[in-house]
Parts: C-alpha cells; structure tokens; sequence
C-alpha cells in the first residue's frame, strides 16, 4: 500500500503539464528513435565493408524507424520528426506557424544527439574502418554514416531539384494516408503505411543525393561531424 501510494506521489511530481513541453520532449524522442536506427544502419553496413548489411537493409532500416517513431509520439506532437513536414502541416492550416521554428529546432537537435549516439555505439568500428583518420571521401570515408553526400555526377541544381521532388513525394504521400476523406487506412495502421511509402521513395530516388528527404535529419547529423572530428569539408 505504502508503495503504490509512494508511486502515485512521484507521477504525479513528474508528470509535466505544460502541453507545448510534452510535445516538445516527445518530438525529440520519436526523432531520436528515428535518427538513431537510421544511422545505426548506415554505420552497420559501411564499417562491417558491407558484410553486415547492405543498402536494402539501409532502406528497410530507415522506413521502419519511421514507423516506430510514430508509433513513439504519434498520440503526442504527431511525430512530425521532420521540419519539412512541419511546415506542409503549417501550409494546410493544420499545424501552427508559431510552433514550427520550435518544432525544427527539437528535431534538429534531437538529430545531433542521435548522431553522437550512433558515433558512442559505433566508436570502435569507425576507428577501425577509418585506419584512425575521419575523412568525407575516399575508399574509408565515414562521413557518409552520418549526412548524405550527392554522388560526384549530381550538380547543385539537380541535387535540389532531386529534394524538392523526393520531399514533395512523401509529403503528397503521407497528407494522402492521413485525410480522412480519402481511402481510409485501417486505424493504427498509418504508421506502417507511412513506412511502405518512405520505403518506395528510398528504392526509387536514392541514387543521386542518398534520399534525406529531411532537413532535420541531415543538418543534425552533419553538425556533429563538424564538431567531432571530420572538420568543415561536411559542408562542401
């Protein structure tokens, strides 16, 4: 009895109340989430030199992080996860203005956390792969695990034509799965239909820039490189 009651004072001094933190924190969770598989696969498949997995793994990785991240805070902020998301939702009215710089800088950061996750959790395998030295190109480059570079053929206006196409696939997509005057998706099934579409952009339109379709996703990511190690050449 003495423990249940002691249980019940706890949640109820933890419990947060301000409805713009609870969104906030839980957009930063279902980020992580998504961010950390994401990248987790990419430093699976680059430092086992592909034996360990491959890019269909990479995809299926992605997409299902997806889905677990909406599974995580769905029922929250809507796990957005994505700022161009975030701002498709402000264009439909559905979504507040005011709430969007937070909500990209949330997942921004919850991007940078994630990432300097996957480094903890993969610390010893870059260093191996890398021979000791933290490089974006060439045959033991390790930049690629956390951002998304465009392959050496792509110029910057087919590389952004390439993201404006890829991003508006998804969020056609997802604003399609999501009205309910549409063909309904069965109920607590979004997040897997969700996933299938990402997965289909993945396998269609990832040849050109890595398919990042998510500013969040590979500025965060990006910036810690910057700071850990791999220097200012991320940015070019």
């Amino acid at each position: 009895m003495g423990t249940a009651s002691f249980r019940t004072r706890a949640r109820g001094l933890l419990r947060i109340q301000n409805q713009l933190v609870r969104e906030c924190l839980a957009e930063l969770l279902s980020t992580f989430v998504l961010i950390l598989i994401t990248l987790s696969s990419a430093a699976q498949k680059i430092t086992s030199f592909e034996t360990k997995g491959d890019l269909l793994t990479s995809y299926l990785a992605g997409a299902l992080a997806v889905m677990v991240g909406i599974y995580t805070a769905g029922g929250i902020s809507g796990a957005h996860m994505n700022p161009a998301f975030s701002f498709a939702m402000c264009l439909m009215e559905k979504f507040p203005w005011w709430k969007l710089p937070i909500f990209a800088f949330v997942q921004t950061l919850a991007s940078f956390i994630s990432a300097g996750a996957v480094y903890v959790l993969y610390y010893d395998a870059i260093w191996h792969y890398s021979n000791g030295t933290l490089t974006v190109s060439g045959p033991r480059e390790t930049a690629s695990i956390f951002a998304t570079y465009p392959a050496d053929y792509v110029s910057i206006a087919n590389g952004f034509l390439d993201q404006v196409i890829g991003t508006g696939v998804l969020m056609v997509g997802v604003m399609g799965i999501l009205d309910t005057r549409n063909k309904a998706v069965p109920k607590g099934l979004e997040p897997v239909v969700v996933a299938l579409l990402v997965l289909s952009i993945e396998s269609s339109m990832g040849s050109n820039c890595g398919c990042p379709l998510n500013p969040a996703r590979d500025i965060g990511p990006r910036l810690f490189t910057y700071v850990a190690g791999w220097g200012p050449e991320v940015f070019r």
